[in-house]
Parts: structure tokens; sequence; C-alpha cells
């Protein structure tokens, strides 16, 4: 059996990742469908659709939605949370939950990295994904993940095929963070065994 890889899956696809976040990100700042749409230049209805996966947003949609509730570490509570992650000691990292850009890592996270982090920062990780993180990325919606108290997600993942950012085998768990801006982060944490 071929092994999937994250060279292989494009990114995930809009509807099944940024309508759902889409809903939850309008609820929590008390956005109405209407105003959305607004913002994205649709209408209320195409907004409806997105939200219950009924139609996936064009690529020009999807930029400008990406965009709208893309991670940025504007406040000083965000840079602070950033902060913790750059200087932990624990394998950790902090993405874009929309688009995957790389915010923060920690030491012990980029070492064995052939590209600093600094180089990285701002660039969607997801090319690195290993095939384990790429079949549970397609699975976020059904645990619960976009939901305005997302469940934290422990799995299991074997290398990936990159020598400039690779991937060992271990466990990692995703815990889905709202910024100050109702965007969302995602905390990756290497697991012990």
């Amino acid at each position: 059996m071929d092994r999937v890889t994250s060279a292989d899956a494009p990114e995930p696809r809009p509807a099944a990742r940024l309508g759902p976040a889409l809903k939850t990100w309008r609820l929590l700042l008390r956005i109405k469908q209407s105003h959305a749409a607004e913002l994205i230049g649709v209408s209320q209805a195409t907004v409806s659709r997105w939200e219950s996966a009924g139609q996936e947003p064009t690529g020009a949609q999807a930029e400008r939605l990406g965009a709208l509730m893309a991670a940025r570490l504007d406040s000083a509570s965000d840079r602070a949370l950033a902060a913790l992650v750059r200087h932990s000691e624990s394998e950790v990292h902090l993405i874009c939950d929309a688009s995957h850009r790389l915010l923060a890592a920690s030491p012990a996270r980029t070492q064995g990295w052939r590209i600093t982090a600094a180089e990285l920062t701002g660039t969607s990780l997801w090319r690195y994904a290993s095939a384990e993180i790429v079949q549970a990325e397609a699975r976020l919606g059904e645990a619960g993940w976009f939901e305005p108290l997302a469940p934290a997600i422990e799995l299991a993942t074997g290398p990936n095929a990159s020598d400039a950012v690779p991937i060992r085998p271990g466990r990692v768990r995703w815990t889905r963070m709202r910024l100050s801006d109702g965007s969302f982060a995602r905390l990756v944490q290497a697991v012990a065994a």
C-alpha cells in the first residue's frame, strides 16, 4: 500500500477547513453571516453554504477568507504566547490553524531543521506534513475541532520525507487556541511516550 505524503496531498480543501472555521470565528466575534459576506465580497447565502460544506470557495474567495481569519500576533498577550513557545524547552511550535503558517517554534522543535525558524516564520509548514498528519487533518471536523471549545487531539505520526524540516516518529498533541483578534492558532507539542 502506498503511503500518502503531504507532497501527494494538496492543502486541505477550503470547504473542509475554512467553512467550519469561518462559522466558529463568526460566532465567537458575534459577526452575522451578512456582515461576513460583506467583508469577503459574497452573498450571505454563499457564506451559509460554505459553513455547511455545501459549497467550496473559489481560489480567490478562499484567499480572502483565509486572510480574514489568518492568525496574527497583534496583541501583547498573543506575542507573549509566541515568546513562551520560542523560549520553551519542550518540542513545541505554533501555527495559524487556517493556513499552517509558522508563528513560533522552540529551539527543541527546530533542532535538526536545516531551515531556521526565522526563515520559516510566516510560511506554511503543510509541505512538511507526514502521512499521518495529512490523514488527521482530513478528520478534524469529525473530531469537533471547529467547535468553540475544541478538544485537544493526540496522534501518532511517522516520519516525513523531508531533510529540510524532518519529522521523527512519535506522538503529538494539537491544541486549538483562540487569539485576541478571534483567529485561531494551533499549538503542536511533542508528547512523551
